[in-house]
C-alpha cells in the first residue's frame, strides 16, 4: 500500500488547464482572476466582500490590524488551533488569554468564556477569535450575544471549515464566513485545506468599511483610487490642477504589507472552488465510514459518532478520533505506511507562550484533549480501499 497522509491536495487536469491559462496570459502578480475568485468565493460563502491574501495568517494579521488590535489589548482564544490564530493579535501586540474547549465539540467554550469575562472587570477584554475547529462550526449567533454584551469583536477562524454551517435560533442555516454574526473570517487555501492554491487566503466580511481597509492593508497601504484621494500636494507641486489626477498617480496613506495573492494563484483557487461542494460531500461519506466502523468501539471515540445533528453541517477538514493508547496506535500507522497527525498541541504549552506565563494545568480539557486525539486520514481523493486498510491496521491494533 503506499503511503496514506493525514491530508493531501486533490489536484485535477481542469487545475492544471486553469494555471497554465494564467501563467501564459499577461498577468502573473495582480490580474482579473484574483477579483474573479474573491466574488466567486464571497458568493459561496454569502459574504458581501471578501479580500484574498497571501495565506490564511496574513487574513487572521490584516484582520487583527483592521479591529485596531493595540499593544496591551486582550483577546481571547482557543489553544486547540494552530499557532497563528493566537500570533495574530501578538504581531500587533496585544496579549492573548487563552480559554478552554468544550469536551464535546472540541471547539471554544462559550461557557468558559463568559465565565471569563465576568471575572474581569468590564471592557478588560477587546475580542474573542472562536475557531471552527476540524470543520465543526462554532455556535456565532451565541458568542455574538455574548460579544455585544461585553462590547467585544469577533474574528472566525474558518481556515477548516469553508461550506460547514450552523442552524440559528430562527432556523436559518447560517454558512462560515457568510460575516452575520463575525465581524471578519479568515480562511486558508493551503494544499491540506478544502481549496487549494499552493498557499492563499481569504478574509470576508459585510462590512465596506472593513473591506476599505483590508484592500489598503493588503498592498502596503497604497491606493489608486481617487475617490479616497487624502491630497493632491505632488500634483501642485508640479504645477498641475490637484483636482485632476493623472494615471500615474497613487498614495501611500498607512503602513501596510505586500500581502496580495498572485493570478495564477487565483485561477487555482477558482478551479479548485468550483469542486468544492463535491469535495464537501466526499468528506462526509469518508466521515460516515469511519463513524460506522468504530460506532460503540470502547477504545475509540469520535466527535463524527457524536454531534452529527440534522441543523448543523461539519465541513471535515479533519476527522478526530480519541485514543488512550495514541503514542502506540500512532507509531504502529506509521509502520503501515499510515500517516495520522495531532492536531493540536495546545497552544498555550509552545514555549513562545509559556514565556507569557502559560503552563500545564491553565486548561484541563484542552490539555486532556491533546493527549488523546489523532487525525486520521481525510481528503477527498482518499479511496474506500485505503480508508479500509487505516480501519482494518486501527481495529486489530486495539484487538
Amino acid at each position: 500500500m503506499k503511503a496514506i497522509p493525514y491530508g493531501k491536495q486533490d489536484i485535477q487536469q481542469d487545475d492544471i488547464d486553469a494555471v497554465i491559462s494564467a501563467l501564459t496570459s499577461d498577468y502573473l502578480t495582480q490580474g482579473p482572476r484574483i477579483l474573479e475568485f474573491e466574488k466567486a468565493f464571497a458568493a459561496y460563502t454569502g459574504a458581501k466582500y471578501a479580500v484574498a491574501v497571501a495565506n490564511g495568517t496574513a487574513a487572521l494579521h490584516l484582520s487583527a490590524m483592521v479591529l485596531n488590535v493595540q499593544p496591551g489589548d486582550k483577546v481571547i482564544t482557543t489553544a486547540i488551533t494552530f499557532a497563528a490564530s493566537a500570533n495574530c493579535v501578538r504581531y500587533c501586540g496585544g496579549e492573548v488569554v487563552f480559554c478552554d474547549i468544550d469536551p464535546e465539540t472540541y471547539l471554544l467554550d462559550l461557557r468558559q468564556v463568559r465565565s471569563l469575562l465576568e471575572s474581569h472587570p468590564r471592557n478588560t477584554f477587546k475580542g474573542i477569535i472562536p475557531v471552527d475547529f476540524a470543520g465543526y462550526p462554532v455556535n456565532l449567533e451565541a458568542f455574538r450575544q455574548l460579544a455585544d454584551e461585553y462590547g467585544l469583536w469577533i474574528i472566525e477562524d474558518a481556515c477548516h471549515s469553508p461550506g460547514a454551517y450552523f442552524t440559528d435560533s430562527k432556523g436559518v442555516r447560517q454558512h462560515c464566513g457568510n460575516g452575520n454574526f463575525a465581524d471578519l473570517s479568515v480562511f486558508s487555501f493551503h494544499p491540506v485545506k478544502h481549496i487549494a492554491a499552493g498557499e492563499g487566503g481569504m478574509v470576508t466580511t459585510n462590512s465596506e468599511a472593513l473591506y476599505k481597509k483590508l484592500m489598503l492593508l493588503r498592498t502596503h497601504g497604497i491606493t489608486r483610487d481617487q475617490d479616497a484621494f487624502i491630497n493632491g500636494q505632488e500634483l501642485a507641486s508640479a504645477g498641475e490642477d490637484a483636482t485632476n489626477y493623472p494615471g500615474w498617480y497613487m498614495e501611500m496613506q498607512t503602513l501596510g504589507f505586500n500581502y496580495r495573492l498572485t493570478d495564477f494563484q487565483a485561477a487555482l483557487g477558482l478551479s479548485q472552488l468550483k469542486k468544492a461542494d463535491a469535495g464537501l460531500a466526499r468528506r462526509k461519506e469518508i466521515a460516515k465510514r469511519y463513524d460506522t466502523a468504530f460506532k460503540g468501539h470502547p477504545a475509540i471515540q469520535s466527535l463524527g459518532l457524536e454531534l452529527q445533528e440534522q441543523d448543523t453541517s461539519h465541513a471535515y477538514h479533519l476527522y478526530v478520533i480519541q485514543v488512550k493508547k495514541r503514542l502506540g496506535l500512532y507509531n504502529s500507522l506509521r509502520q503501515d505506511n499510515i500517516f495520522p497527525q495531532i492536531h493540536y498541541i495546545p497552544v498555550h504549552l509552545m514555549p513562545y507562550y509559556q514565556q507569557q506565563g502559560w503552563k500545564k494545568g491553565d486548561l484541563p480539557v484542552a490539555e486532556d484533549y491533546y493527549a488523546h486525539c489523532l487525525s486520521l486520514p481525510m481528503y477527498p481523493s482518499l479511496s474506500n480501499e485505503e480508508q479500509d486498510f487505516v480501519i482494518d491496521r486501527i481495529l486489530k491494533y486495539f484487538s
